[in-house]
């Protein structure tokens, strides 16, 4: 509008206090809480409390909505505020208070191989996506900003860059490497750990041809050292939060969607799993789509010892645990592993991991029933794998949203994760 972008102002102050509006034929009055602002239609200046502002354009009214110029936001919302208000425009964010967060990056080596750790000092919860060597984290609701330059290098092959960039709404930082990326998150959300992804499947070396006999006199030659590889980042646990994106799930209330309640159950579920000493790895720690393949690709190349895919529902009580149930037929073919029944191999130890878990949790007063079914992607993990529904509480499915609820479950699940991995063993 006239060279300028507008923004409603009703709508941005509506989410921060006690707001209305009115508008007669020659002012637009706003109320927010005990202040009041006059807004004349293609005039700058504006009466705040008996006061003078004024705007960097003309103040606009369209369709009973008044609009303020985005470039005046910042000044405008800190007097109105009466605090310090940062508007950043290229990424249309506005900062209420000291707010910032910031972050430092730097390159550690241990023996898993170099690793990029990113320090922020707030927790963080960034939408998280790869593509081929490049690592994505999206801040859509976390006041990220860069403390200096845009871009950082890193003397590193495995890593060598990263990138702050804001637009759409959000700032993003790019990780550059050389090979695929995984994030691992602290308990605390103020740390966050970039590594090369696990390798999708181990080097075998190459076989040598038998060599002659050799005469009894013949001192046999020093067969070469194995070049030694750094180990993967080695995952217990690979929790799946269902759904998500596009994909709301279960409609479980009318304020709550099943992509939001496994979510917020996984983020807990991973700082609960990891108190106990288990490493997991969180797929989806942000609103964001996963296709089922993508989620069976990223587990079995991460070669966890088990793999948890959680969901909700709002009927029943207690927890619902599910293994695999195959489809007939599908059997591999020589090196090649059936897609739709990768998981045949494994299901036997699911089962025992799910006999455990439940006898855990029934010793936990949680009520609890295992069943088969054709629920993927659990037929195409290559290792143990179980789904597990939460069920509302007794107070009913808004309840899946309680926070104490959340932890409650959370608790009871890692604690008996703990007692499977005693009884079930390490090793896939």
């Amino acid at each position: 509008m006239q060279g300028q972008e507008y923004s409603g102002l009703l709508e941005v102050l509506e989410p921060l206090g006690k707001v209305s509006a009115k508008a007669d034929n020659k002012h637009w009055k706003l109320r927010y809480n005990d202040l009041e602002l006059e807004f004349t239609p293609n005039e700058t200046r504006v009466r705040i409390n008996g006061g003078n502002f004024d705007l960097s354009s003309p103040f606009l009214m369209q369709n009973g909505r008044g609009l303020v110029p985005v470039s005046s936001l910042g000044p405008l919302l800190s007097r109105v505020l009466g605090g310090p208000v940062t508007f950043n425009p290229a990424s249309q964010r506005i900062f209420i208070g000291n707010v910032a967060v910031h972050f430092t990056a730097q390159i550690l080596t241990s023996q898993n191989g170099p690793a990029l750790v990113m320090n922020f000092s707030a927790p963080v919860n960034p939408t998280i996506a790869t593509d081929a060597s490049k690592l994505h984290m999206s801040f859509t609701h976390d006041p990220i900003v860069s403390s200096g330059t845009q871009t950082l290098t890193f003397n590193n092959q495995a890593i060598s860059s990263a990138i702050y960039e804001e637009g759409n709404g959000a700032a993003e930082i790019t990780i550059l490497g050389a090979s695929p990326l995984f994030a691992n998150f602290s308990s605390d959300h103020r740390t966050i750990t970039i590594a090369a992804a696990p390798a999708l499947s181990a080097q075998v070396p190459a076989q040598v041809p038998a060599a002659a006999p050799m005469p009894a006199a013949t001192i046999a030659p020093t067969p070469p050292v194995a070049q030694q590889t750094p180990s993967p980042l080695a995952y217990f646990a690979v929790v799946d939060a269902s759904h998500g994106g596009d994909d709301r799930g279960a409609a479980l209330t009318s304020q709550f969607d099943e992509k939001d309640i496994t979510l917020s159950l996984g983020r807990r579920l991973r700082q609960e799993l990891e108190s106990h000493g288990l490493t997991t790895l969180l797929l989806r720690d942000g609103d964001k789509s996963l296709s089922l393949d993508q989620r069976a690709s990223i587990t079995n190349a991460a070669h966890p010892v088990i793999y948890l895919s959680l969901h909700a529902a709002s009927q029943g009580n207690g927890i619902r645990l599910y293994t695999a149930l195959l489809p007939s037929g599908g059997a591999t073919l020589r090196a090649f592993l059936d897609w739709d029944t990768a998981q045949a191999s494994s299901l036997a130890r699911s089962q025992s991991a799910v006999a455990l878990l439940a006898k855990a949790l029934d010793d936990s007063k949680i009520p609890v029933r295992t069943m088969s079914a054709p629920l993927r992607p659990l037929n195409n993990i290559t290792t143990a794998a179980i789904a597990i529904e939460i069920s509302p509480p007794a107070s009913g499915p808004a309840g899946l949203g309680s926070t104490e609820y959340q932890q409650s479950m959370a608790s009871s699940i890692a604690t008996a994760m703990s007692f499977v991995r005693r009884n079930l063993g390490s090793a896939p």
